[in-house]
């Protein structure tokens, strides 16, 4: 229980200088978040393996559920791998504890940065000529 309480708090901390960036904000704190309570799932389940494994598929889930529609790919792949391979670095460095640690701060930076790369907070809307944005319109 305590490293699941670890986890919230780590999600949170890691994830609170993007809190402010928009979509790529929420995809920080949704791989961050993910990537640490996979971590510790997989801990009790499979040890360091199942630990790195948790944290990639939480970093992945917590990335699809926050990105926008066309970013969703991007957002898994970059939570999913920051989570993993911050959960074995830190697993290297400071055990299980380092583990978690690693996999919220790899998930929050790997789905930020994939969002960002992915086009991350752009608008939807058409542009016509001097840059301005127009909004789409329905043809009758």
């Amino acid at each position: 229980m305590r490293n699941i309480l670890l986890a919230f708090a780590l999600g949170g901390l890691v994830a609170a200088p993007y809190a402010l960036a928009g979509d790529s904000g929420k995809v920080a704190i949704g791989s961050g978040v993910g990537g640490a309570l996979g971590n510790v799932i997989g801990q009790q389940v499979g040890g360091s393996t199942g630990a790195a494994i948790g944290a990639g598929v939480g970093g992945a889930a917590g990335g699809v559920i926050t990105a926008r529609d066309g970013n969703k790919t991007s957002a898994a792949l970059g939570g999913g791998l920051g989570a993993a391979g911050g959960s074995v670095l830190g697993g290297q460095v400071g055990g299980s504890t380092g583990s978690t640690i690693g996999a919220g701060l790899g998930g929050a930076a790997g789905g930020a940065l994939a969002n960002e790369y992915s086009g991350g907070d752009r608008d939807d809307g058409h542009r016509h000529g001097h840059g301005k944005k127009h909004k789409k319109h329905r043809h009758h």
